[in-house]
């Protein structure tokens, strides 16, 4: 429990680039796959998705998937599929949280709902997650649609229980890391879990340390994120 720990604080210490330094080429053949699989026959969605990959984040959660099937074993087209359909995942909730946000920013730029209206960026969430769940049929593995939609389901759930706390005004510290865990921890715990599916790995005690190690990791960011919206001098 220990070494896990340290291990977080390691990566926290560190930059992006540094992160990725062991998966640089394989993230640079991700971003072309990644783009490929937004394509759609109808002209808006491809220029909505477009706009999307051209102010693309930092891309943490593939870039998870790739460094733990490295350390699990070789990076495969499987391994691709997981990081895709992880990104097309994660980019379908900040669409949908911008509507339920009534957000009109994304990372300092206008978010989708701002330039195209609510209905469509509602429908361009449900694309893209359509999208993640029929390109993780591609490896014809169970396991793939099972682990997604179970962090799915534990996203709407906090982003359902969030809503509800603001409405009450009692949240707790418990609240607080129940809301985290289920937004930002169960998704990265889910990277860990396909890569690790992407190297032939069944074993639910081996699945469920990784997700662990995800979960950790995923809610130590996302507290580092909410650290840094009251003051960013502090990392």
């Amino acid at each position: 429990e220990i070494s896990i720990y340290f291990f977080i604080f390691v990566i926290l210490i560190m930059t992006v680039d540094e992160i990725k330094k062991p998966v640089k080429k394989e993230m640079a053949v991700f971003e072309k796959k990644f783009k490929s699989a937004m394509k759609s026959d109808v002209a808006l969605l491809n220029k909505i998705t477009h706009y999307i990959i051209k102010r693309k984040g930092k891309q943490l959660r593939p870039l998870f998937v790739f460094l733990t099937a490295k350390m699990l074993g070789p990076i495969n087209e499987g391994t691709y599929i997981a990081a895709s359909l992880i990104e097309l995942l994660h980019t379908a909730t900040l669409v949908h949280d911008d509507v339920v946000d009534d957000a009109s920013e994304r990372r300092g730029f206008l978010s989708i709902n701002a330039l195209w209206k609510n209905k469509i960026a509602v429908l361009v969430g449900d694309f893209l997650l359509s999208k993640g769940l029929a390109l993780g049929l591609k490896d014809k593995d169970i396991n793939i649609l099972l682990y997604t939609s179970m962090a799915v389901e534990k996203i709407s759930e906090g982003e359902i229980f969030q809503m509800q706390k603001s409405r009450d005004l009692d949240i707790t510290e418990e609240d607080y890391f129940n809301i985290i865990q289920r937004k930002t921890g169960s998704l990265f715990g889910c990277c860990f879990q396909l890569a690790a599916v992407s190297n032939n790995i069944s074993s639910k005690e081996k699945l469920n340390k990784l997700y662990n190690i995800g979960l950790k990791i995923g809610t130590i960011f996302q507290i580092k994120d909410d650290i840094l919206d009251y003051n960013s001098s502090i990392f």
